[in-house]
């Protein structure tokens, strides 16, 4: 099967991507896979510290990934395979990439302005000629009116 991988966050934009993405896969009869990040914290000094900042941020981006997910389902019926990873951004996403069997596409949602994120700079530059698949980048300035009538 088919299937779009794209990452989220608390952006707006991250949420337009997912919305672009899940109703793409609706349409095409495809599978949606949504990533989640959790972004590995620099070194501090106190490892009881840092232990409980990345288990806070593991609970948040779980949380996201699960309302997400729940929404996801009303609106659509379709049941994501959901993935929360810890670790620097590209590098985990290039790895989702060639875990994910028959993916269709990354979507990734770019900033409404200045610059559009450091996924979107990093895949639609950097590795673009040597990617498995193509990148899909959802405009943050869009409405979701716009994303229903694109996707």
């Amino acid at each position: 099967m088919r299937t779009y991988l794209v990452v989220i966050d608390e952006t707006d934009e991250a949420s337009l991507a997912l919305r672009f993405a899940s109703r793409r896969a609706m349409k095409t009869n495809s599978g949606l896979h949504i990533l989640a990040l959790v972004e590995s914290e620099d070194f501090v000094a106190w490892g009881g510290v840092q232990a409980t900042l990345a288990e806070e941020a593991k609970n948040r981006a779980e949380a996201l990934v699960s309302g997400a997910a729940g929404s996801l389902f009303e609106e659509t019926g379709i049941r994501p395979s959901i993935t929360v990873r810890q670790g620097k951004g590209p590098k985990v996403v290039r790895a989702m990439m060639d875990d994910v069997d028959g993916l269709a596409a990354l979507v990734l949602g770019a900033a409404a302005t200045g610059v559009p994120g450091p996924l979107v700079s990093h895949f639609a530059a950097t590795e673009a000629g040597s990617l498995p698949c193509p990148v899909m980048v959802v405009p943050g300035s869009l409405s979701k009116e716009e994303i229903d009538r694109l996707s």
